[in-house]
């Protein structure tokens, strides 16, 4: 029996790109997301629309989760996203038991990655430059959106 080869997460990783990209087009904040199961098999892909849906809720990853439709289980899922989760988004990956993330990176948004590493859920960084770029462009661009989108309130703290 031979085993099966690594899923390639930079081939993953592209489609989740490819879907920030889509997001940025239609006016909304440049994040998405794919969940793949082990054979590397596409199951679903999604991408914020916040802005686009005036919805709060859709971010990256739960776009994904809703358009993968109901499953037995999602424990031999991969979910794959341009930027570490949020809270929100830690929070769905950990309740539906997937065991695998595969992050774009990190640096502009640090989100939940060490409470999963905690909880037992394998996250790989794969720090893309592409991403890295994307999401600093549009955060330098609109700042008040994106500080909306990750909770931090408007104006002066106090």
């Amino acid at each position: 029996m031979t085993a099966s080869p690594a899923p390639d997460y930079t081939a993953m990783l592209q489609v989740a790109i490819d879907q920030a990209r889509l997001g940025l087009s239609e006016g909304g904040i440049p994040i998405g997301a794919a969940i793949y199961n082990t054979r590397g098999e596409l199951i679903s892909a999604g991408h914020n629309r916040r802005i686009q849906q005036d919805d709060p809720s859709i971010h990256g990853e739960t776009d994904a989760f809703r358009r993968a439709g109901r499953q037995a289980s999602y424990r031999d899922l991969i979910m794959v996203t341009t930027l570490a989760p949020c809270w929100y988004c830690s929070g769905l990956v950990r309740q539906f038991g997937f065991r695998t993330v595969v992050v774009g990176e990190s640096q502009n948004f640090h989100g939940g990655i060490d409470w999963l590493r905690e909880c037992g859920i394998e996250v790989i960084d794969l720090n893309s430059a592409e991403c890295i770029t994307m999401l600093a462009d549009y955060i330098r661009t609109n700042p008040a959106v994106w500080n909306e989108d990750i909770g931090v309130p408007p104006g002066p703290s106090v």
